[in-house]
């Protein structure tokens, strides 16, 4: 009689062993739970909270110059340093929290905006004022790139661009809510109580993000924390699937080479062109809305409008910007994240053309106006998501840390362009053709990193 054994593991009967994937392979193949989602909303609420206060200073200036007499020398001051600072801290906070912790970093921004915010409405001079809002800045600067590594790092690949682009938008609908919060509670409760609640808001959200925010697993593989805690990070990103597969010693060796020489790999030749080109379409895309949502008031002016009529085109421009990320999120679950940014780009450069060289009456204007607001917006919205999707994970942070300081740049070239070219009698017209060049050029860029 032939005895039959039962088959071995390496019989032809035995099941195969379950194929070993990486870490990012592992978070890539999952659909996104609950958790991810609850990332992806506190993201987008800090996002909001960031817009929120960037907006409600410009509200409050006036107010300084009326009610304590400072001047708008000084004030032009305090801005500059601000932007500067805001610049600082991408480019601070992106390379610490990809060594130390995404999480770690974007509490301490948050409490360091939020806190210092809070702080200013309790000052009497222009000279504590200007410092905690330099502080207040740094906070800023540091907390946009990081959140937008860290919802990021949550979302599986096929869901990551438009996630991204969904989460950024919260900074213009944070401006859009503080032009509406600022002309609500400053005529009734005065800018002290105004700048108090917007620093409250930043402080209620540490909370969640301690609660419900896991750090980066790539953070967690440089930095040699145990297998198990790395699992149970995966388990609770991805709920109901076995992570007894993840291979982790391979991943742990990958993720910790750069931790040595971040910035350095950031611009190694690796990265170099992909970083020069996002560093130059941030710099012009940031630069041209700044311009436009600072100086549309002046230039409106010049073209016969009301304050009244020229409040509404900066309304539009604004609720356009916001249309426009929303749209790119949307958008980008079908398109192609460059294709999009090449589109968008080019559009805002026709649009600007367009409104240069036309002649309509104001509803025209307006029109212009609010579709160049949707284009740009959507051209910012899908930059976010090149961005967050160029780096590895571990130079994620580094990588979004020093784009935003080079919009940042971007902002503060355009706000300095801008009053030179306006103060030398250019209006519109003149303006936005100049405009259509950079616009332009970032279009090409866009196709130049899909290369």
């Amino acid at each position: 009689m032939r005895l039959h054994s039962a088959p071995g593991p390496g019989r032809a009967g035995a099941p195969p062993p379950p194929a070993r994937l990486s870490v990012q392979e592992f978070l890539d193949e999952a659909p996104m739970g609950p958790r991810q989602r609850l990332v992806a909303l506190i993201g987008l609420m800090v996002m909001i909270a960031e817009g929120l206060d960037i907006s409600i200073a410009s509200f409050v200036y006036p107010h300084l110059i009326r009610d304590w007499g400072t001047s708008m020398s000084a004030v032009t001051t305090t801005v500059t340093a601000g932007v500067l600072s805001m610049a600082a801290g991408g480019a601070v906070a992106g390379p610490l929290a990809d060594r130390y912790g995404r999480k770690g970093v974007t509490v301490a921004g948050l409490l360091l905006f939020g806190a210092a915010t809070a702080a200013m409405a309790l000052t009497t001079t222009v000279g504590p004022f200007a410092t905690l809002r330099v502080v207040a800045c740094a906070g800023l600067g540091a907390v946009a790139p990081v959140v937008m590594a860290v919802v990021a790092d949550a979302t599986p690949a096929a869901r990551r661009a438009p996630v991204v682009a969904l989460a950024f938008a919260g900074v213009a609908a944070g401006t859009v809510a503080g032009g509406l919060f600022a002309s609500t509670v400053i005529p009734g409760l005065g800018w002290p109580a105004a700048l108090a609640i917007c620093g409250l808001a930043p402080l209620l959200l540490i909370p969640l993000v301690v609660a419900y925010v896991p750090e980066s697993v790539s953070v967690l593989l440089a930095r040699g924390r145990p297998a198990e805690r790395i699992r149970e990070t995966l388990a609770l990103l991805a709920p109901g699937r076995d992570t007894s597969h993840v291979d982790l010693t391979g991943a742990r060796d990958q993720e910790r080479q750069p931790r040595q020489r971040v910035g350095a790999l950031v611009l190694s030749r690796a990265f170099t062109g992909t970083t020069l080109l996002i560093w130059f379409c941030y710099f012009v895309l940031l630069g041209v809305v700044f311009l436009l949502l600072n100086y549309l008031p002046l230039l409106g002016e010049r073209a016969g409008l009301t304050a009244a009529r020229t409040g509404f085109a900066v309304g539009l421009f604004g609720a356009g910007t916001l249309c426009g990320q929303l749209l790119a999120s949307l958008g980008l679950r079908r398109y192609d994240r460059f294709r999009a940014l090449a589109l968008a780009s080019s559009l805002s450069a026709l649009v600007v053309g367009v409104t240069a060289a036309a002649r309509t009456g104001h509803t025209g204007m307006f029109v212009l106006v609010a579709v160049l607001g949707v284009c740009l917006g959507a051209s910012l919205g899908a930059l976010q998501a090149v961005g967050a999707l160029a780096y590895p994970a571990t130079l994620r942070a580094t990588g979004m840390g020093w784009m935003s300081g080079w919009g940042r740049l971007g902002t503060l070239a355009s706000g300095v362009l801008g009053g030179v070219l306006i103060g030398a009698g250019w209006g519109i017209s003149q303006l936005f053709l100049l405009l259509c060049v950079p616009l332009a050029v970032t279009g090409a860029a866009a196709l130049a990193l899909r290369r």
